[in-house]
């Protein structure tokens, strides 16, 4: 019996799990709000509670860096402590891990179905792997290949300083230094970052906003409003604004797979990429991802893929518990 979690800013996502040879057998997995919690020892509480059982082993992955068992949430107001967790769980601790790498950690367990190809990379090739990952902030990781199988390992490139490479996003980067002290990628690749993105064009173009559109943004989250009416064809600058997000994910998946050369793959993950798959198929993403001047042909010979499962970190967390 294994006890897994991968904890998020958005969702916190807990479950059992069995081996059965290579199999992994989920018995019971349940997602919580993770805003709706004061701790993630309350969840874990909350879940064991409805799951009673003695697990042999944990695992939990938490959106943040992780050093000595113990991590600070990078979106939560939490500290986080393997023994506390262990004693949540009733286990004396936990292994605790960084959300990415578990999802390194899970990509063995992908079936075809929970995958996107974007571009298939030269054929039979192996090698480092490169996974990222924008949701509520923008995760990264990679897996190096010893030539038998891949070792994953945490990175927190998201917070790098974002590169622009257009007049416009020169002037994107200008507007939000004079509200940040400084301009990461995470702070265009996410929720509020697509909400950034698309305030920046509506304002660049002195373009007024229609109130059905306003009374989407007063009723429900401004990613979900600016992805649905972009996908839906209602709103040219939502449309945009997700054309301009898909192309700096393609920049920044890019520099990310030069820095772990990724011959094995580039993964992309999280919350935003599977809702915006047939915008991730326009040129734009792969263009992008491409530019990279006398490196374009080694970045046309990786594959890139997004994963449509959104339990990979999951089951990711529990592959880790048995290794």
């Amino acid at each position: 019996m294994i006890f897994a979690a991968d904890v998020g800013g958005t969702n916190a996502r807990l479950g059992l799990f069995e081996r059965s040879g290579a199999r992994l057998d989920a018995l019971a997995t349940k997602t919580y709000p993770s805003r709706q919690h004061t701790s993630l020892e309350e969840i874990v509480e909350r879940f064991m509670a409805e799951h009673p059982s003695t697990p042999k082993r944990a695992c939990v992955a938490i959106a943040g860096p992780v050093n000595g068992g113990r991590a600070i949430a990078t979106n939560l107001a939490w500290n986080v402590d393997a023994r506390r967790l262990g004693r949540a769980v009733g286990l004396r601790d936990v292994d605790l891990i960084n959300d990415l790498e578990a999802v390194a950690h899970g990509l063995g367990d992908l079936a075809h179905a929970d995958v996107a190809v974007l571009h298939p990379g030269a054929p039979g090739t192996e090698g480092n792997r490169a996974v990222i990952a924008a949701g509520t902030g923008l995760g990264e990781a990679g897996a190096y290949w010893d030539g038998r199988r891949h070792h994953p390992f945490a990175g927190e490139g998201g917070h790098t300083d974002f590169g622009p490479r257009t007049p416009g996003e020169i002037e994107l980067l200008t507007r939000l230094m004079a509200r940040f002290d400084r301009v990461s990628y995470e702070r265009l690749l996410s929720g509020s970052g697509l909400r950034e993105i698309y305030e920046f064009l509506r304002d660049r173009r002195h373009a007024e906003e229609p109130g059905w559109l306003r009374q989407q943004f007063a009723d429900d989250p401004a990613p979900v409003v600016i992805v649905r009416n972009a996908l839906e064809g209602r709103s040219e600058i939502c449309l945009e604004a997700v054309d301009h997000f898909v192309s700096i994910y393609g920049a920044e998946a890019g520099n990310l797979a030069l820095k772990v050369m990724a011959r094995g793959g580039v993964w992309i993950a999280g919350g935003i990429a599977p809702r915006i798959v047939p915008r991730m198929r326009t040129p734009a993403f792969l263009e992008a991802f491409f530019a990279k001047g006398r490196m374009r042909r080694v970045l046309e010979g990786m594959a890139v893929r997004v994963i449509l499962n959104d339990k990979v970190g999951l089951i990711g967390a529990a592959r880790y518990a048995i290794r």
